[in-house]
């Protein structure tokens, strides 16, 4: 499935100082960028860098001089999902998890699992299937927590969101983070361009680690699962920050869309309740 993306950002610099963002598709063995452009007005010389698991593509430049920059990304992006079956799914022993998954069993800055514990395995920890246990409690988040644009801020946590009941989708992703990891179940944060959503921005979600594949939920239930092109995954959102600045430079305006490429059909795909069919981003 091919999509066009774009995003342009706006920044006031009042002195020098450095830019690190985290806005380019990654490239993956199934997430194949056709082509891409990034842009600098005026033209400032950049350097990319690929965190070692290869979860994050950042760009960093140095601003020298104050005045208004403005950032430009666009791609095509060819990207590949597939959908598995997890009704026969049974528990992955900690022991035998990769080394690499470990890391999201633990809690983290925005994913307080150890605090939610008790909350987890009370709702969640009579069933069974462990694909049905991450579905249920994406349910739960979607009906028990409101979607309210500017909610939250950058010191929401998933214990807040829980107490508070209301969010944006960056809290929806940490809240489900965070009770799976409670249920023992490895989990991601999930940053991307998404298909249909309204009004365009970046999106969140996360991935829950299920029989040997990420699988993706998405608790705002706000786009199609098959309509998202990834950005970075992490621990949570501190580790998928689209901008990192230090200095006096301010962010003032940004757009942001995802497209179909022309010539594509596109159904949507959504999880169905009592259903397994999980799908992942390979």
């Amino acid at each position: 499935m091919k999509f066009d993306v774009f995003t342009q950002m706006e920044y006031v610099v009042r002195s020098p100082g450095t830019l690190i963002l985290n806005i380019h598709a990654l490239r993956t063995q199934y997430q194949t960028l056709l082509n891409e452009e990034f842009t600098i007005e005026p033209y400032i010389k950049t350097e990319e860098l690929v965190s070692a698991q290869g979860e994050n593509r950042l760009m960093r430049f140095e601003v020298a001089q104050p005045g208004t920059i403005k950032v430009t990304y666009k791609a095509l992006v060819d990207n590949y999902y597939e959908i598995t079956d997890y009704s026969q799914q049974e528990e992955t022993l900690v022991a035998h998890l990769d080394i690499a998954v470990l890391p999201y069993l633990n809690p983290s800055r925005y994913c307080q699992s150890d605090k939610l514990y008790r909350l987890a395995h009370n709702m969640f920890g009579h069933i069974t299937n462990p694909f049905e246990q991450v579905e249920t409690l994406t349910d739960w988040i979607h009906k028990n927590v409101q979607y309210l644009s500017g909610y939250s801020n950058s010191q929401t946590s998933a214990f807040d969101t829980v107490t508070e009941q209301a969010g944006v989708c960056r809290d929806f992703a940490h809240l489900g983070i965070a009770l799976c990891r409670a249920l023992t179940i490895p989990a991601r944060y999930f940053t991307g361009y998404a298909y249909h959503l309204k009004p365009a921005d970046f999106h969140a979600c996360f991935e829950a680690y299920l029989g040997g594949n990420w699988v993706l939920f998405d608790a705002t239930k706000l786009v199609p699962l098959n309509g998202l092109i990834k950005i970075a995954t992490g621990r949570d959102a501190a580790d998928t920050a689209i901008a990192n600045i230090f200095g006096d430079i301010t962010f003032t305006t940004m757009q942001v869309s995802c497209e179909l490429a022309g010539g594509e059909h596109f159904e949507p795909f959504y999880y169905t309740n009592g259903g397994f069919k999980g799908l992942s981003y390979l």
